[in-house]
């Protein structure tokens, strides 16, 4: 029909040209492994992009061939974010907390022809590379500086790729089964970008003028799209390098005049505790908001950072099936204003999903109402959704015949349509035939004054099927018994989700992305009952 819209494609190259021409002098800086910051700008860094994505070319690696990346959060992997896709090839991040096995079986599985590492985890590819395709290997700090200056960037061609070409590809942790490939095509990656950006919750939006630290690793899910989100719109990045600790996060969070952060609720809850026992030592007065996802954040932070830092906290939720955000807490208009503690409830939700983003939850073939009350498994589809996972066609059941992702997140729907994490559905605990979320136990235990984490399980229980089991880690020079812990989660719930048990340890196991890595626990403490008080 004559008189629509051109045909434009939603591509990366078109990123790259937007942030040479239009913000060449945005910064990127990157804390070096001697706690130097290392500046450069848009210009210089995709400059180097179209060098790599040349010198990839000239290597004879062929459209679609798989180059994967070894590295922190660092200016050359913003580079390969660019020049990879931008050459016609897949980048692959590969976990770098993962076990060697997983590693190479999941190169493997990608198709990996080539691989950029940093030269401290060079030692770490040398355990599993031999059991990969891998051909080339960069090593960040010498042979991939070679590998540039061998090309001219002038060289580059954008390749005119069609939007549902693979840019790039992650797989999921593996905590059950065999680690699972999604690939992001162009298009998803440059919607995803638009929706994240376009959908602040807090209404200050992220512009150029707003730096922004990506502390989730860009190993993970793309860094959630904070590295195109800020080459979108040319803010300036602020890379940690891997220097994850809270002071060396807050020094450059002030340093930098950080507006926006984004990472795990473990490594918040961190600077947390040090914020608090070194009031006023670091002027943060240029954060606008830290986004946190990845794991449910528990109500109690969101209300410390902002009562006592007057830092707001920003949920989401997504998956790496998801691009991976797919919901944030957001307040429309006539709850933006209410009480405090309503307020706090309500961010501590998944929130509302982004445009283009639609989620339902069942039990079944039936929608649970939303009631707030009834629990079933959130299912998502949109326009950033994995269809399938990569060459793994037994995982087919993992989407329903019309089209929607089964997400195994256990939840309830807020009457105004907020999704709420009860749990996941390996995870919930399944008492006398009710269920009984870990998740809301995990928060209300971290609001104790005492408590610096908190997990929940669920054991097994001859009565009663499962109950759940709490365990704790205490804050230095703190106290608290089993029954405390008890009496103080008692006024908040039926008494039937009051764990018998506790485990008071010294930390709790984690997964590669920072969720507490729950299977551990279980092989703790799933057996025989021990003494319930801490040592």
């Amino acid at each position: 029909m004559d008189g629509l819209m051109m045909d434009f494609q939603l591509t990366l190259p078109h990123l790259l040209r937007r942030a040479e021409t239009y913000f060449g002098n945005g910064e990127i800086v990157t804390r070096l492994p001697d706690k130097t910051f290392h500046r450069t700008t848009y210009a210089d860094t995709m400059r180097r992009a179209r060098q790599l994505a040349v010198a990839l070319k000239e290597l004879g690696l062929e459209r679609g061939d798989r180059v994967a990346t070894l590295c922190w959060n660092h200016h050359q992997h913003h580079e390969a974010y660019f020049g990879i896709p931008c050459g016609g090839f897949v980048l692959h991040t590969l976990n770098l907390r993962l076990h060697p096995n997983d590693l190479a079986y999941i190169a493997n599985h990608a198709g990996d022809r080539a691989v950029i590492v940093d030269r401290s985890l060079l030692p770490l590819l040398e355990q599993f590379r031999d059991r990969t395709q891998i051909e080339h290997v960069f090593v960040v700090e010498d042979s991939y500086e070679e590998l540039l200056a061998g090309a001219d960037a002038d060289d580059w061609v954008d390749p005119e790729l069609d939007e549902r070409e693979a840019s790039a590809m992650c797989y999921t942790s593996g905590t059950t089964g065999l680690p699972k490939g999604v690939t992001y095509s162009h298009r998803s990656t440059v919607l995803h970008a638009l929706g994240v950006a376009a959908n602040n919750p807090l209404g200050l939006g992220v512009s150029v003028a707003d730096p922004i630290l990506p502390v989730v690793p860009m190993f993970h899910a793309n860094a959630w799209g904070y590295p195109y989100i800020a080459t979108m719109v040319g803010a300036k990045l602020v890379y940690p390098g891997l220097h994850l600790d809270p002071e060396s996060l807050l020094d450059a969070l002030a340093g930098e005049k950080v507006a926006w952060a984004a990472g795990v609720p473990t490594i918040w809850m961190g600077i947390l505790q040090l914020l608090d026992a070194n009031p006023g030592r670091w002027d943060l007065s240029a954060i606008k908001g830290m986004f946190v996802g990845g794991a449910a954040v528990p109500r109690a932070m969101i209300a410390a950072f902002e009562q006592r830092h007057g830092i707001p906290i920003v949920q989401g939720w997504g998956m790496t099936e998801t691009s991976p955000v797919a919901s944030t807490a957001c307040l429309p208009h006539d709850l933006a204003d209410v009480e405090d503690e309503e307020r706090f409830d309500l961010l501590a939700f998944a929130g509302m999903p982004l445009p283009f983003v639609e989620l339902r939850a069942r039990v079944g073939d039936e929608e649970i109402p939303w009631d707030g009350e009834a629990m079933g498994e959130l299912e998502v589809r949109g326009p950033w959704v994995a269809s399938g996972y990569y060459d793994t066609p037994e995982q087919a059941d993992r989407w329903t015949d019309d089209g929607w992702f089964k997400t195994g997140d256990i939840v309830s729907m807020h009457p105004r349509g907020y999704v709420q994490i009860k749990d996941r559905s390996k995870d919930v605990i399944k008492s006398g035939g009710e269920w009984i979320s870990s998740v809301e136990l995990e928060n209300a235990l971290m609001a104790h004054p005492a408590v610096a984490e908190a997990a929940v399980i669920a054991i097994p229980d001859d009565k009663w099927g499962e109950r759940p089991l709490g365990c704790v880690v205490l804050k230095p020079g703190a106290a608290a018994t089993a029954d405390e812990l008890r009496e103080f989660l008692a006024p908040q719930f039926a008494k039937w989700w009051l764990p018998e048990r506790f485990e008071f340890v010294d930390e709790i196991p984690k997964t590669s992305v920072g969720k507490f890595r729950k299977t551990a626990l279980r092989d703790m403490f799933a057996q025989e009952p021990t003494p319930a008080q801490p040592a």
